[in-house]
């Protein structure tokens, strides 16, 4: 999910000689581009213009295949030629979360790495981004994020009943404990441990987007971000507080993980609040999937056209809009 240490996760892997991850690549975001038998044509220009992945990773677009017969196909050729003579290549971004099962059928070979956060401090945390990022700053985004953590917690089971290789990192144990994390880690990908995993101390950055909440993550120390303020009204942490209790109840106790006791029990009003934001949910999702099909098949020209009119040139990386579910209007 956003905001629940990914970045950091992802510099930390790639400190490994071994692993060498995309940061936010995203292309399976585009699967309609793959749809029939060979991808449309322009999928490579399609892609750079949808975030800029491939100038941030250093790829040339005239390399890409541009007949592959699939998504696994075109992706694959891009992991492997990133990584080099590493043994593990791939890709890090939380706009996976409700995307797992279809990722594990489309790259029955791959292995999944899914890390968790207290949903609160995700909320908390997109609520204080929001105020410098345009992408957090959307209606909805809270719900979002929310929402998402359940959504990719079934998606983890749904992983799990499969017998697929997934494994899971908790983000506040990452933060205290690196050296845990990070070996536990390498047993499941079946690496030696390597002590530069523990440490940003020159990690390659350069594909992280610029942004005030990668503040962190650019920094030399792990740690996670302490804020005196509390981010969030009153009424949406009761909110956040009944959802976290009736996922307790859920699960057992067993998920979330949250270090803090929650006192407010569901009400018996809940499940009509849970039925209405369910709503609000798959409506702001349809939004996010209709962009990428507009991203997908709309012509390019009037595309950039868009964005030019937007005040924004085409060599600009597109930082928000490399999120599925950013907004034409941003």
């Amino acid at each position: 999910m956003w905001r629940s240490g990914t970045s950091l996760f992802y510099a930390l892997l790639n400190q490994h000689p071994e692993i060498s991850l995309l940061y936010e690549g995203d292309l399976p975001l585009l699967w309609p581009l793959f749809l029939g038998s060979k991808a449309k044509s322009d999928w490579p220009e399609r892609w750079e213009f949808w975030n800029s992945a491939p100038t941030r990773h250093q790829i040339d677009v005239r390399s890409l295949p541009r007949e592959a017969a699939s998504l696994r196909e075109a992706c694959e050729t891009i992991w492997k030629q990133h990584a080099g003579d590493a043994k593990i290549g791939g890709c890090k971004s939380p706009n996976y979360f409700d995307m797992l099962p279809r990722l594990a059928k489309q790259f029955p070979d791959a292995k999944f790495i899914v890390i968790w956060r207290n949903p609160m401090d995700v909320c908390r945390s997109v609520t204080r981004a929001s105020k410098g990022d345009t992408f957090f700053a959307k209606r909805g985004m809270v719900l979002r994020a929310l929402r998402g953590c359940h959504e990719l917690k079934r998606g983890f089971d749904t992983l799990c009943e499969q017998k697929a290789p997934v494994h899971s990192v908790q983000y506040e144990t990452l933060v205290n404990d690196p050296t845990e994390v990070m070996a536990g880690v390498c047993r499941f990908l079946n690496l030696d441990f390597h002590p530069r995993m523990v440490s940003l101390q020159d990690a390659d950055r350069s594909a992280i987007y610029d942004a005030a909440h990668h503040e962190m993550v650019k920094s030399e120390r792990i740690a996670s971000t302490k804020q005196n303020n509390e981010a969030l009204p009153a009424r949406l942490r009761e909110k956040i507080e009944r959802y976290i209790a009736f996922w307790h109840q859920e699960y057992a106790g067993k998920w979330p993980m949250v270090p803090e006791s929650t006192s407010s029990e569901p009400s018996s009003w809940f499940a009509l609040e849970r039925f209405l934001d369910s709503m609000l949910y798959r409506g702001l999702r349809m939004l996010d999937w209709c962009i990428v099909f507009i991203y997908c098949f709309a012509p390019l020209w009037l595309l950039r056209k868009y964005r030019a009119l937007r005040g924004r040139g085409e060599t600009v990386a597109m930082t928000q809009e490399s999120l599925v579910g950013a907004s034409i209007k941003d």
